[in-house]
């Protein structure tokens, strides 16, 4: 499990995470284990005060300085796309299975759950009792079943309803548990329920600013992009979390802003911290720095439905023009591993090794080969790009386009504004820059982004190959043989598909030490966006 380890060489030790695998045995899986993820490599990081509190303490008011919030945020299930909507659900809502900081699944609103079926296509789940809801209701199988619902329901569009889509059926098993159905088996499916999407709502609730869910702050307060304020819930059923007596969220965009904030007391945490000062800021007396190698990726998707992306040999062309040492040394500052054009992370269980599958890196007479394959001598692209895409990315762009102008690609940037990006730009044009927080499971992360139907596939990349491999790794259970086909699905859309991934980027967050703590999770920002819930003043 956790290999915790206090790095001594400097004044102030940092707390690393290295990244943990989520690792399932089938047979503990189908058994209804409580720990579906096992860890490698995971370290902490910091010299907080968690190492010795190892009791959580009430009180205080956390004020959160947070970067990823826009006005038009919402708290709909079916919509979340900001760090700061992220953190908010963490403090109001809770799901039915969460992800610890080991990297272990653990029932949160589901006391247990185990398959129903040899196959892994049915399971049930038993619900906690006694919970309430911010308004007093307590929590039944109906909430669940709409809650899943709303993002299943045939006029949906939410993002998960590609991963949810194998749902066939969903009811109540008694009063107090759900059977949930799938079309075709899934070993991985419980791990889906820990997606911060899927928090759980009462049952016909559709005022979801208003935040009423079972977590450990009730929403007081929220004026979307600028701030909000939570409180605690006298009633959360939760022992030894939600310990702050108000929690303070506050959209702080500029990086020099937050980190002023923080280095003058004005906030105890902070989000995104500049990775090219993040050293020098864990040396500050009183404030500490975590690094969180999990599943972050940066990406460029190319349209493979588009010229001249929809010929294989320039998509390699363009993979061969990136020098990846470079881009995680001077944009990262080190912190994070190099990319392979595939988004399974050293984090996962299946990642494909050097030996399965070579790193790739910059060769200019590779992708001269490529251009001529593709009857080229030198190729004209636009690269779209904006601050918004990840932190970097036009200093990436600059970088890509000097080394590709060595390989035969000259490379245009078109820079846009954050503004309208994701709406305008991300899906539209045909090579753009963007991010993925990733996902814990090699299906949930090809079902999600790489299925030829998927709503989030940004490359537009259709294989009938790949599609065929993937729903059959799902029900897959010898070890061997999954992770075979899972190494030969990395090396379909590294060496086929349309994305160009050159690093895996850590999370970097940073606190005051006066804030102690547990293992910090690495599958969502700010400890799976559950700091205000696991966190306390020591």
């Amino acid at each position: 499990m956790g290999n915790h380890r206090i790095d001594k060489s400097g004044q102030k030790a940092v707390w690393k995470t290295q990244g943990n695998h989520l690792a399932t045995t089938r047979r503990r899986l189908l058994m209804g284990a409580t720990a579906a993820l096992a860890t490698s490599q995971l370290g902490l990081a910091g010299s907080f005060s968690s190492v010795a509190a190892a009791t959580p303490k009430r009180g205080g008011r956390l004020r959160m300085g947070i970067a990823g919030s826009s006005t038009t945020d919402t708290l709909d299930p079916r919509a979340i796309t900001s760090s700061m909507v992220g953190a908010l659900i963490g403090q109001t809502r809770n799901s039915l299975i969460e992800v610890n900081g080991k990297g272990g699944l653990q029932g949160e609103l589901a006391e247990s759950w185990e398959a129903a079926s040899s196959g892994a296509d049915k399971w049930r789940f038993k619900l906690r009792q006694g919970v309430e809801f911010h308004s007093g209701k307590t929590l039944n199988v109906e909430d669940i079943i709409y809650s899943i619902g709303l993002h299943i329901g045939k006029e949906s569009k939410s993002p998960l309803k590609t991963v949810l889509g194998a749902i066939s059926d969903l009811s109540a098993d008694g009063n107090d548990a759900i059977m949930i159905t799938l079309a075709a088996g899934n070993a991985d499916f419980p791990v889906m329920l820990s997606d911060p999407r899927l928090q759980i709502v009462q049952s016909g609730d559709t005022e979801f600013d208003k935040a009423n869910g079972t977590g450990g702050y009730i929403l007081k307060e929220w004026n979307p992009g600028v701030r909000a304020i939570g409180v605690r819930n006298p009633n959360y059923w939760k022992t030894g979390h939600g310990n702050f007596d108000e929690v303070e969220t506050i959209a702080i965009e500029d990086v020099n802003a937050r980190t002023t904030a923080l280095r003058t007391g004005d906030i105890d945490v902070m989000n995104r911290v500049e990775r090219s000062t993040a050293s020098r800021l864990g040396s500050v007396s009183g404030i500490s720095v975590v690094v969180q190698n999990g599943y972050k990726h940066y990406t460029l998707p190319m349209r493979a439905d588009t010229a001249p992306f929809d010929n294989n040999d320039v998509r390699l062309a363009v993979k061969h023009a990136v020098d990846r040492q470079e881009i995680l040394e001077k944009i990262l500052f080190g912190y994070g591993v190099l990319g392979n054009d595939h988004p399974i992370s050293t984090a996962n269980r299946y990642h494909a090794s050097a030996d399965e599958l070579p790193q790739r890196n910059l060769d200019p007479d590779k992708a001269k080969f490529h251009l001529k394959k593709a009857g080229l001598e030198r190729l004209g692209v636009q690269l779209h790009t904006s601050e918004v895409a990840f932190d970097g990315a036009v200093d990436t762009a600059q970088l890509y386009q000097a080394r590709a102008k060595e390989c035969g690609i000259d490379i245009e940037i078109k820079r846009h504004p954050s503004d309208g990006y994701w709406s305008n730009v991300w899906r539209m044009d045909s090579w753009v820059m963007s991010y993925w927080s990733g996902r814990p499971t090699e299906d949930w992360q090809f079902t999600e982004g790489y299925l030829s139907t998927a709503s989030y596939n940004d490359a537009f990349w259709k294989n009938e190959k790949f599609d065929k491999l993937l729903i059959a790794a799902r029900v897959e259970l010898d070890e061997a043989k999954r992770r075979e086909m899972y190494v030969e699905m990395q090396r379909m859309v590294s060496n086929e598909g349309g994305q160009v991934i050159p690093v895996f980027a850590a999370d970097l967050l940073a606190a005051s030490d006066k804030l102690a703590h547990g293992p910090v999770a690495v599958n969502w920002d700010m400890d799976g966006y559950k700091l205000a819930d696991r966190w306390w003043f020591a």
